[in-house]
């Protein structure tokens, strides 16, 4: 089984996706700093594909990667794609999106999670969407996790993320069900036709 590359600079994303993939026993590297994708795309799956793509193409390994954000209904999907450069800290963020639903009764959200694998050669192999449906609280509860995830209530479970166990979180988020359904598709990879 081939090492996978992921499109990302940061160690602590490698570490989350190494916990997801535990089961499978793969091994994850992180992208040569050198290499930059400008995410163009229109929607959270075009953009996990082009950072698999174009980082697989660079280093000629296989690639995987993820996209992500917080979608709010009330504010028409915002901030979507743009969930990480909504503010520069989780602090500012937090403080712009509940200003924004400040007097809006309708706080659902879901949190929607893509992740692609793709090829040496840039083509896709596997992609899996998990989405997370939940509510925006009027003020942050509770000091684990980050982004978003003190705002974001799930109602069933009577917590936020941020409330929530490192194994309870990774049970129910949208980018636990999204590995998820990638273990599931795992055995279809042909790692060894390329």
């Amino acid at each position: 089984m081939p090492t996978l590359i992921v499109a990302t600079g940061n160690p602590g994303k490698l570490a989350e996706m190494q916990t997801y993939l535990e089961p499978l026993g793969c091994q994850l590297a992180l992208k040569p700093t050198e290499i930059e994708v400008e995410e163009t795309g229109s929607t959270f799956y075009e953009n996990a594909c082009l950072k698999a793509s174009q980082v697989a193409k660079a280093v000629n390994q296989w690639a995987i990667a993820d996209d992500s954000g917080l979608a709010v209904d009330a504010l028409d999907g915002a901030p979507g794609l743009y969930s990480a450069r909504y503010g520069n800290t989780d602090r500012e963020r937090i403080a712009k999106l509940l200003q924004a639903l400040e007097g809006v009764s309708q706080r659902q959200a879901q949190f929607i999670c893509v992740v692609a694998i793709a090829a040496p050669d840039g083509s896709i192999q596997l992609s899996t969407e998990g989405i997370c449906s939940g509510e925006i609280t009027h003020s942050p509860r509770g000091d684990r996790g980050f982004g978003y995830d003190p705002i974001f209530w799930l109602p069933e479970h009577k917590k936020t993320f941020a409330e929530m166990t490192k194994v309870e979180k990774q049970t129910v988020s949208h980018r636990g069900k999204a590995f998820n359904k990638l273990i599931h598709q795992w055995p279809g990879l042909k790692f060894d036709s390329f």
